[in-house]
């Protein structure tokens, strides 16, 4: 009984009629015809609603089930999957809340279908996240009812579920496929040309028109009576490092992404393209102190390793240490490596006091600073101004902007390499210059 009463609901229609049926039963006062009337369309009432819980309430007729990938992919639209089996002989209308977790603070989610009698129907809806770490789902709660939707009877389903947000690895397959694709300058990914070609010889074959004269065998040339050339390859099994800042300047957000997730996304994207090429990948994180340190490796293993340590990576929102992550690398990255910092400046004060270390990481490594344009300043830099604190504020947006033009040009005159991007931008700015640096051979 108890269970029978906490499943059953009314619609408004039926608090619609009550009301009116309350008033006819008030006008009867003055007209006591209508009091005989009233009374009948009482009765019928009650009579139609008891059918109707008779209809709803007769058995277990109705089923629903939520499907849940293993992972989700942070920052992106990931697919909940919804079954629904309707065994009553009815058209059923049908109200879903679903228990989503509290981190999407979506507390109004309700998704209205309705299903044919004896018959099954899927409804799909998608969730982005934009934290990783664990989300728990709820209750499933469907309401059904008749077309009259004067009574509702409420099934919910035990299905609670935990879901891992991982760092975007749907990204990660997109820029993967893309790296391959002809058409990758449709999505930012630029060509790179070649100058000259790399050491790592591959074999001798005959010449063909368009290859370099630089190259021909003169030996193979005299054995064969024929133009023969070397071929060479890109490098492979080349040391590269993730070396990500997980300090308190990594925690500014953009379109709800901090800049810290934005770098482990990005991380995770670019070490799948450098293990695809063979290249050994490590990584590395630091704040005040190094939190994980993952030596290089090329095995197809080594990417589940990398993806495990990046879901588990937070800030601590401390002062970044970068004469310990200097210290750090001199002992444990003996070899020339290819170091992919993932860090950001706001002023050019703040990069002079680290210029030190990164110069000190330049000279036994190629070091790609790779840092954030202020996105949230263009808008206010590119603006009309008309009053006077419109232009004040115009002027400081734009000598922030300017600050990171002269960082750049600070790095670049003490020999390392950078990136300046926009955040939604970071990967492929960074796959991008990735392949520069393999395309040019100087790591």
């Amino acid at each position: 009984m108890r269970q029978f009463i906490s499943s059953l609901y009314f619609g408004k229609r039926v608090y619609t009629v009550l009301y009116s049926l309350s008033g006819l039963f008030l006008i009867s006062f003055w007209f006591e015809s209508l009091f005989i009337i009233s009374s009948g369309l009482l009765i019928i009432f009650i009579g139609i609603l008891l059918i109707e819980i008779f209809r709803l309430f007769n058995g277990n007729k109705f089923s629903a089930d939520r499907i849940l990938p293993e992972k989700f992919s942070n920052s992106d639209a990931n697919a909940v999957e919804l079954h629904f089996e309707n065994k009553y002989n009815f058209l059923i209308h049908l109200e879903i809340i679903d228990e989503i977790p509290v981190q999407f603070q979506k507390r109004d989610f309700l998704k209205i279908l309705s299903l044919e009698g004896n018959s099954k129907r899927d409804y799909n809806y998608s969730l982005t996240p934009v934290k990783r770490g664990e989300y728990k789902f709820g209750y499933l709660n469907c309401f059904i009812s008749t077309k009259s939707k004067l009574v509702k009877r409420r099934y919910r389903f035990e299905n609670e579920a935990m879901v891992k947000v991982y760092p975007s690895f749907i990204q990660m397959r997109a820029l993967d496929f893309l790296s391959i694709d002809q058409k990758m300058s449709h999505y930012g990914m630029k060509k790179i040309r070649k100058i000259g070609h790399t050491m790592e010889f591959e074999k001798i074959k005959n010449y063909v028109t368009g290859d370099d004269i630089r190259t021909i065998n003169w030996k193979a040339t005299a054995k064969h009576n024929k133009l023969m050339v070397n071929q060479y390859q890109d490098e492979k099994s080349q040391p590269i490092y993730n070396i990500i800042d997980v300090g308190r300047v990594m925690k500014m957000p953009f379109e709800g992404l901090s800049l810290l997730d934005y770098s482990i996304n990005a991380s995770l994207a670019f070490s799948n393209i450098a293990l695809k090429k063979k290249d050994k990948v490590g990584m590395l994180t630091f704040a005040d102190t190094i939190d994980n340190f993952i030596p290089a490796n090329s095995k197809k293993s080594h990417l589940n390793t990398l993806l495990e340590t990046l879901y588990g990576i937070e800030s601590n929102f401390l002062v970044s240490d970068f004469n310990r992550l200097y210290a750090h690398s001199r002992r444990k990255i003996t070899q020339r490596s290819l170091l992919m910092m993932y860090t950001n400046f706001e002023h050019i004060t703040s990069l002079k006091r680290q210029l030190p270390y990164l110069r000190a990481l330049a000279k036994s490594h190629l070091l790609v600073v790779i840092f954030f344009e202020n996105t949230e300043l263009d808008e206010l830099a590119n603006k009309s101004t008309t009053k006077l604190t419109e232009i004040y504020e115009k002027t400081i947006a734009q000598e922030f902007i300017y600050n990171k033009q002269l960082m750049v040009k600070e790095l670049e005159k003490n020999g390392i390499q950078t990136v300046l991007t926009k955040p939604k931008d970071l990967s492929v700015n960074t796959i991008n210059k990735y392949l520069e640096i393999k395309a040019k051979g100087i790591l």
